[in-house]
């Protein structure tokens, strides 16, 4: 049996490199293969203009993708590249899915995840899956409970 095979952006902070390896094994492990685009430590963007990085190297990085994963940590939600990042996933309609990080015992999330994601879910390969496929549209805390009631997703004008 031929595992599923999803082209994703995983918007993160560089300190949290180390997590995405464990979040693409969750994956495969529970049956979907993914082909990251995201910037990473092992695909390293060395450009130091802002206005550069976004359109030449992210804008296409996340177009090429048809889901945006969102790797939560404290320190997420103060990154303007990762609210920039799913701002962009948002305006292509793409899947905008936050996954808590493994052990995590919840914090703020990015004002563009709460915005304009489609899900949030804990750390269960199962969840996951289903929210990048679209068959769970919710906001959960890290050990899977509800989390309060979101705002109505908003769609982007054509």
């Amino acid at each position: 049996m031929s595992k599923e095979v999803k082209n994703v952006f995983i918007s993160h902070i560089h300190e949290d490199d180390a997590g995405l390896g464990d979040l693409k094994n969750l994956l495969k492990t529970n049956g979907m293969e993914i082909r990251d685009s995201s910037v990473n430590s092992d695909k390293p963007n060395n450009a130091k203009n802002p206005d550069y990085i976004k359109s030449q190297i992210l804008a296409p990085k996340i177009d090429w993708a048809s889901i945006m994963i969102v790797y939560i940590t404290p320190e997420t939600k103060n990154s303007d590249w990762v609210n920039w990042e799913i701002e962009r996933a948002f305006k292509q309609e793409k899947t905008i899915v936050g996954v808590w990080e493994q052990g995590s015992n919840g914090c703020e999330l990015p004002e563009a995840l709460e915005k304009f994601g489609d899900a949030v879910v804990g750390w269960d390969g199962g969840h996951i899956i289903d929210a990048v496929n679209g068959d769970y549209k919710g906001f959960n805390n890290p050990d899977g409970t509800p989390c309060k009631p979101q705002p109505i997703k908003r769609h982007a004008c054509s």
